[in-house]
């Protein structure tokens, strides 16, 4: 199996996994750089996963139907565009022969979902996790609450380390600029930072992460850590419990330049 990262629009990606004849993709908010790749290299399209609602993931789903040789899955609790398949946690699907299992992962939306396949063989297990988890950070909560992301997060964190965290955004840079004010003394993120800036500068992007790279260096998954209960607490969290926590980092992020 291939996996792909296919830029779309500004920041975000549609992930393509494909096999060399047949492919899937992920959150096609932009049907465009899906059709140019499924036409570079003569592969049919199998199916979609759509993990969350927002126009920048579903946005390209219509056009791409007239190609599309299998169903659309997406979140049983978000509108979605019609046909699909909802899917629900603890649900597997099944694409390229490939069983996902669904993961409810509130918070950035109310019905948010992430496909997780195991791996076979050398092939490590990889996450599409939409916007509930970025590489050192995670989702603005639109339509959830600090809890329910502590307790999606936390979710993931339970998977294999090894997972390949795929999600929807090219926020890395960023979000490790956050990451290192949250803990100065993170000796993990001064080192993403400097491996990252060399990928964006090649042209590459940051992703797949890892969920062990994840729980280094991202904030959102740390929440017990004494260092980052320091931070949160002092910029006014009420506590230190883990949605407290990252509630108060959240917030902090959500006006962080």
């Amino acid at each position: 199996m291939n996996l792909v990262a296919l830029p779309a629009f500004s920041d975000n990606y549609v992930w393509m996994l494909h096999d060399g004849h047949s492919a899937l993709v992920v959150d096609p908010g932009d049907a465009t750089p899906v059709q140019a790749a499924l036409d570079a290299q003569g592969l049919a399209l199998a199916g979609i996963l759509v993990t969350h609602h927002h126009p920048d993931h579903v946005g390209g789903i219509a056009a791409l139907r007239p190609r599309l040789q299998g169903p659309v899955f997406g979140p049983a609790r978000e509108a979605i565009p019609e046909p699909f398949v909802p899917v629900q946690a603890a649900s597997t699907v099944t694409l390229l022969g490939l069983g996902f299992t669904v993961i409810e992962v509130p918070g950035h939306t109310a019905g948010h979902v992430a496909y997780w396949w195991p791996g076979a063989g050398t092939q490590a297990p990889v996450l599409f996790c939409g916007d509930t988890l970025f590489s050192a950070g995670c989702g603005r909560l639109f339509e959830g609450t600090p809890a329910q992301m502590h307790a999606s997060l936390a979710a993931l964190a339970a998977l294999p380390a090894s997972s390949r965290v795929c999600c929807a955004h090219e926020y890395t840079e960023s979000n490790l600029r956050f990451a290192a004010a949250v803990e100065p003394d993170n000796a993990a993120v001064a080192s993403h930072i400097a491996h990252c800036r060399a990928l964006r500068a090649a042209g590459q992007p940051t992703l797949p992460s890892t969920l062990m790279l994840e729980g280094q260096i991202n904030p959102f998954m740390r929440c017990a850590q004494p260092s980052v209960i320091a931070a949160a607490l002092a910029q006014g969290a009420a506590n230190d419990s883990g949605p407290d926590v990252l509630g108060a980092l959240r917030e902090w992020k959500n006006r962080f330049r």
